[in-house]
């Protein structure tokens, strides 16, 4: 990851401490360079609203005040810049510029109302998993209460039931690669059935399935890369990631939709269901990845 940097969409305000928190966490593990992006609405965009010269010097100034004040929160080994930018809205804002800076990664903290050490995806965040072309990381609610000295502890690579996760354990390998972090193969097996059907059958089908596919995964792995293997059950999606361990300083990784388009994010019903039970910062891969 180092030869490209990481973006953090920073907003003076709870989510945007916790997006810089992980991102400087993560750019410090990767030795990586960090873009902290304020991005305000476009003059352009305004035009049939009389500009006010006064208010846009005004808010210029108190964001470049705002970027000032978070850059006191990064920690001296990170190699960062401070931006401002200008677009019709805040994701839009921020593919642009991490198109601009060839970004690997783009990191959002979360919408406020969620519970401590979960996601609740905003508006912003919405409109990112819908149409970047950069893997995007959500940072958790109070992910700036964790110590920055911490580092990067594991990769978590959710590989689904499925096989055809190639953009996503590319993504996760080169991860574990930059940041020292052991890396976990994850599957989640859901017993959500009908009425009627035995559950210990499905249960076990699934399982068998899972393992299947998990092995598959691992073969895939380049020589000198291990990973530790787990496949978690449950009732449904959230039982099942209640019932894993996470660590303080996790990151996992997620695929997108197979709805998704080529080299864009779309995130699907089983990401969406983890990330209101997942405790670490979740990273949504692109169905391929960009060259």
């Amino acid at each position: 990851m180092s030869a490209a940097g990481i973006l953090v969409g920073y907003t003076a305000n709870g989510a945007g401490a916790d997006a810089l928190a992980v991102a400087s966490r993560l750019a410090a593990a990767a030795d990586a360079p960090l873009e902290v992006v304020m991005v305000l609405p476009s003059e352009a965009g305004n035009s049939s609203v009389p500009a006010d010269a006064g208010y846009e010097r005004h808010l210029r100034a108190q964001s470049r005040e705002w970027l000032a004040e978070a850059s006191t929160h990064l920690g001296a080994d990170v190699a960062s810049k401070l931006h401002l930018r200008y677009a019709e809205s805040f994701a839009e804002g921020l593919i642009d510029a991490a198109h601009e800076f060839d970004a690997r990664l783009i990191v959002i903290g979360t919408a406020r109302g969620g519970l401590l050490g979960r996601s609740r995806i905003g508006s912003v965040a919405n409109e990112l998993l819908h149409s970047s072309d950069v893997p995007v990381l959500l940072a958790p609610s109070g992910s700036r209460e964790l110590p920055a000295a911490q580092g990067i502890t594991r990769i978590t690579a959710a590989v689904g039931t499925r096989p055809g996760a190639d953009a996503l354990l590319e993504s996760a390998i080169r991860l574990a690669r930059a940041t020292s972090a052991p890396l976990r193969l994850l599957s989640l097996v859901p017993i959500d059935l009908p009425a009627g059907l035995d559950a210990d059958l499905a249960a076990l089908t699934s399982s068998v399935h899972a393992e299947e596919v998990l092995d598959e995964a691992r073969q895939a792995l380049p020589e000198g890369i291990e990973a530790t293997v787990e496949t978690a059950t449950g009732e449904t999606i959230e039982d099942a990631v209640r019932a894993l361990d996470w660590h303080q300083g996790e990151l996992v990784l997620v695929g997108s939709s197979r709805l998704a388009a080529p080299r864009h994010l779309f995130l699907g019903s089983t990401a969406a269901k983890m990330l209101r039970e997942l405790p670490a910062p979740m990273i949504v891969v692109p169905r391929t990845t960009r060259s």
